[in-house]
């Protein structure tokens, strides 16, 4: 049932965002994850859409803040207002307040704002004057950022970067892609034609499901071998920290139950390798000097760390 929902969706999504099925699958392992998704790429390439569309067919209630230099942590978190009738303060929302909020050019606004997501996309909560306001579930933040260079953005910590899941990038489309794209939306908007195909709590329980994925221990330990590689490399500053060994192991999972099986394979973990800890990768100013991108550190990784064979696996 899971795998017809999830073919459902992607399908669906792909009305609005045509030719790019590998990005709509690997957002949606995110979510099955229970993870967040960052969107980096140039203007206009469809990075809000994909949002939108996952909101709608997902059936997630869905809210929206444009980042701006002037956007405070107030906005996003919410504060208290004092109540003169019943002489107290009264706690009121922020846009968090929701099941998918998508923070808009994330890295358009102050690192103050940015890190006032924090403490929600850890734990799903925010803390306002003491008082923690758990938000609802699921919750899934997408956020969107521009290439660093372009104007007004500067980049997102270290420490929020980690929390997010994986960080993708949707491209040009190719020029049939783009036909098919002036074509649908000729008489209509495809946004308007998506419909949901779960409801929350079928999501609810896709994430809940996920931990009888099986993981057998070789491939564990394949996990944990890639990621200790990212810290020994000399081009590499800061490698993929535990918590980026953990998102990966999620993704696997997450890749395993769209592929319709109940177990983990390496080719699992190598599809949503550089997807999930090319983001958590610090690398040295030799690289840039060098032309070297974490996507090619990544690469060099799996082609030096032996995966194991599907035969001593079990299965």
């Amino acid at each position: 049932m899971i795998v017809e929902q999830s073919r459902a969706i992607i399908s669906e999504v792909s009305k609005a965002l045509m030719g790019k099925q590998d990005v709509v699958e690997k957002a949606l392992m995110a979510i099955y994850a229970g993870g967040h998704v960052l969107l980096e790429d140039v203007p206009g390439t469809g990075k809000t859409t994909l949002a939108l569309a996952l909101s709608k067919a997902l059936d997630l209630d869905y809210k929206r803040v444009q980042f701006t230099p002037d956007t405070v942590p107030s906005d996003i978190t919410g504060f208290s207002v004092y109540d003169r009738e019943a002489q107290a303060f009264r706690f009121k929302w922020g846009a968090v307040n929701c099941n998918l909020f998508l923070a808009d050019e994330i890295n358009r606004t102050s690192a103050k704002t940015q890190s006032a997501l924090l403490e929600v996309m850890e734990e799903g909560a925010v803390t306002v004057d003491g008082v923690r306001h758990p938000v609802p579930t699921p919750f899934v933040c997408i956020a969107t950022e521009n290439p660093l260079g372009s104007v007004g953005t500067q980049p997102l910590p270290d420490s929020q970067l980690d929390r997010f899941m994986v960080c993708l990038s949707i491209g040009y489309p190719s020029r049939d892609d783009q036909l098919q794209i002036l074509r649908a939306k000729r008489y209509a908007n495809p946004l308007d034609e998506i419909t949901a195909k779960v409801s929350r709590d079928d999501l609810i329980a896709v994430q809940n499901f996920l931990g009888n994925v099986e993981v057998v221990d070789s491939v564990l330990d394949y996990i944990v071998r890639l990621c200790e590689r990212t810290r020994e490399l000399d081009i590499v500053e800061l490698g993929v920290s535990p918590r980026g060994v953990i998102a990966l192991t999620r993704m696997a999972r997450a890749c395993a139950l769209i592929r319709e099986r109940d177990f983990v394979s390496p080719e699992d973990v190598r599809e949503v390798f550089v997807a999930t800890c090319g983001h958590r990768l610090v690398l040295k100013p030799q690289a840039r000097i060098e032309s070297i991108t974490a996507k090619d550190v990544l690469v060099r990784v799996m082609n030096e760390v032996p995966a194991p064979v599907m035969g001593h696996l079990g299965r």
